[in-house]
């Protein structure tokens, strides 16, 4: 009898779930975000035993075999408990394992050789496998300590950027016509309001906007991308140590998340603060990181 796998990338926006019957991925279904928070386990699960069940749905199962769920904020045992015991109470799958999304970013991407996995989403961070197979990890402190160039950072930015020049304190910027439209909000005061009341999400969801801007030649929005960029590369180059000091041994980097879709205005920039250190490989293609879970399933 063949084995069903489900494997999840949960991230703070977006959750992908894949089916794998014996190795081959053959349904995929997305739905929205379910980050991990402490004492949330349960919401989490939830959301995803809805996604995974309309997944198995389309192979005509109700339960897998095995369920691997790379989770954001699952980063300590104490959440990735809570939420495994929230799972198997879901009970549509007979074995469940949970574990940050960056491990399953790694394994999509590298497999069980070493790496590492920058990652810009509504939050940021970039995780490391070194030559020995040991785990290392730079930044992803939430949205109060870090996260930057994620996101959260971009539509924080341009919130203030737009506050800033409302006051005369910076140049004006195609900014604020662009935030306004999309929060809805006819004038700076009603944007006030939106802010107050908005979660990271929502002000994460603004950084569209702020590629927008750049892509009219906004100067205000071009900052902020290369600040975001230049955030970004010195994640990737903290964790460069781990791999020795060879000078002709190449570090192979991947990007993850939806903020760097490859051609994008933020991957592209990223791309090339990452070139102007020698030892590192940007990996081009977009990774799947719902199928690194599918990879530590078979282990």
């Amino acid at each position: 009898m063949s084995r069903i796998v489900l494997g999840v990338d949960a991230g703070g926006t977006k959750t992908t779930v894949i089916v794998a019957d014996d190795g081959a991925i053959v349904a995929r279904a997305t739905g929205p975000g379910a980050k991990m928070r402490a004492g949330k386990g349960i919401a989490c699960a939830t959301t995803i035993g809805e996604i995974a069940r309309h997944a198995l749905s389309e192979r005509g199962r109700l339960r897998a075999d095995i369920l691997v769920a790379g989770v954001a904020g699952a980063g300590r045992e104490l959440e990735r408990e809570e939420l495994r015991q929230a799972l198997r109470t879901e009970d549509f799958a007979e074995r469940v394992v949970v574990t940050g999304d960056t491990e399953i970013a790694l394994a999509a991407a590298f497999g069980d050789r070493p790496g590492i996995v920058v990652t810009a989403g509504t939050g940021s961070m970039a995780v490391a496998r070194d030559p020995a197979g040991a785990l290392h990890r730079a930044g992803g402190y939430g949205w109060q300590m870090g996260d930057e160039g994620s996101g959260y950072s971009i539509g924080r930015a341009a919130l203030g950027a737009v506050g800033r020049a409302a006051d005369g304190r910076s140049p004006a910027t195609a900014l604020t016509e662009l935030i306004l439209r999309a929060t809805r909000s006819e004038v700076i005061d009603r944007l006030v309001q939106w802010a107050a009341a908005a979660g990271v999400p929502e002000v994460a969801a603004l950084a569209p906007q702020v590629f927008e801007a750049q892509r009219q030649g906004d100067t205000v929005a071009t900052g902020i991308i290369d600040y975001a960029a230049r955030e970004l590369a010195a994640l990737v180059t903290r964790l460069l140590p781990h791999f020795g000091t060879e000078p002709g041994a190449p570090v192979e980097v991947a990007t993850n998340g939806g903020l760097l879709f490859h051609g994008g205005p933020l991957y592209r920039l990223l791309a090339a603060k990452l070139g102007e250190e020698t030892r590192l490989r940007l990996l081009s293609g977009p990774l799947d990181a719902a199928a690194g879970a599918i990879h530590l399933a078979g282990k």
